[in-house]
């Protein structure tokens, strides 16, 4: 009897588990308790998306306020409208610094008077023989043909035939453009890039702005006297840093042209008319001087289509750095500030 007794209490809880009475309950509690599962999802999700959402904005926050520093800081101020006239904002006269390169001269006349923001095109000429007719008739007809545009460039020639290399840097008469794109005759910009610089120029227009870094740095000091190395591009590269832009490929104002001539110290012109190599560095020591910032770098393709250039020669960096230091000297001091920001386009960058 207990045995049967035994049997049927088992069986009966063995029903009521299996029992669809009890199943329907369950099911209906698993039911129940899915509304509260999505909602517990949705508030994970809410507080993740709203994390995120904060985590940008505190990184666009950060990024505000560092460019209003570094803009303060470099200069820059893209709201300038004060000495910059409207007609440079429109365009730049290039000034190209030529000597022997006719060919060479032929091509980036060519490729500059295709450039839609140059409103002029000047040559300075540094050679003892005139430029000949031919020349003269070729470069203009080139400056019309290659021009995409109703206005076309304003073309001459700007006669030098001392040879004297602060005759680069010479007052220009008649300009209608505050902005100066200084170039040699074998370097060539292309024009989205050239176009990118000037419109970094116009927000920092008192600074010189280029394409070819440079650095200097502190190699000794002796009897109370530093001496200053001159580092090319390589130097700029490993360390990240520059302190000039040379005028082989660079914007500056106008205005530097009148100073350089007739406010520049004459023992520092004299210097260098004698060493002949130097009128870049002169320049750029001038221009930190007057401004007490450092250049800005924009990072752009250019193409030197000339043979091997002066700075692979040997003995190149000890000559410079004889002159920057022989500046320095004349000077008095050391304009010179060291920086490692340079422009870079977002729309040609994948990481920037």
């Amino acid at each position: 009897m207990s045995n049967l007794v035994q049997i049927r209490v088992a069986a009966d809880v063995s029903d009521g588990f299996d029992s669809p009475a009890k199943q329907k309950a369950a099911n209906r509690s698993s039911y129940s308790n899915r509304p509260f599962l999505s909602l517990r999802r949705a508030k994970q999700f809410l507080g993740a998306a709203k994390f995120k959402l904060f985590l940008v904005l505190f990184a666009l926050s950060i990024v505000v306020f560092v460019s209003s520093r570094l803009s303060s800081w470099m200069g820059w101020n893209p709201h300038h409208s004060s000495s910059v006239s409207s007609t440079s904002r429109g365009g730049y006269t290039v000034l190209i610094n030529t000597w022997r390169h006719k060919s060479l001269l032929k091509q980036t006349v060519a490729h500059y008077a295709s450039c839609r923001s140059a409103e002029a095109i000047h040559v300075v000429w540094s050679e003892s023989e005139q430029p000949s007719e031919r020349l003269k008739t070729y470069l203009n007809k080139i400056v019309v043909l290659k021009s995409q545009k109703a206005h076309k460039p304003n073309f001459r020639f700007d006669i030098n035939a001392d040879g004297e290399p602060n005759s680069r840097f010479k007052p220009i008469k008649n300009l209608k453009t505050d902005a100066i794109f200084s170039v040699d005759d074998d370097v060539v910009v292309p024009c989205s890039t050239l176009d990118f610089a000037f419109s970094v120029w116009q927000s920092a227009p008192f600074t010189m702005v280029g394409f070819v870094p440079r650095i200097h740095w502190l190699d000794k000091e002796q009897n109370n006297a530093a001496y200053y190395r001159y580092g090319g591009w390589w130097s700029v590269w490993w360390t990240g840093t520059y302190s000039m832009v040379l005028s082989k490929a660079a914007f500056f104002h106008r205005k530097y042209l009148d100073l350089y001539t007739h406010e520049m110290s004459p023992s520092i012109q004299d210097y260098v008319s004698r060493e002949r190599t130097c009128e870049d560095i002169a320049m750029s020591l001038f221009v930190a001087n007057a401004t007490s910032g450092p250049p800005i770098w924009v990072k752009g393709k250019i193409y030197e289509i000339g043979a091997s250039a002066i700075s692979s020669l040997r003995g190149h960096s000890h000559r410079r750095s004889k002159c920057l230091n022989d500046l320095i000297s004349l000077y008095g001091t050391l304009p010179l500030v060291s920086t490692n920001v340079k422009a870079v386009s977002a729309r040609n960058e994948w990481l920037w």
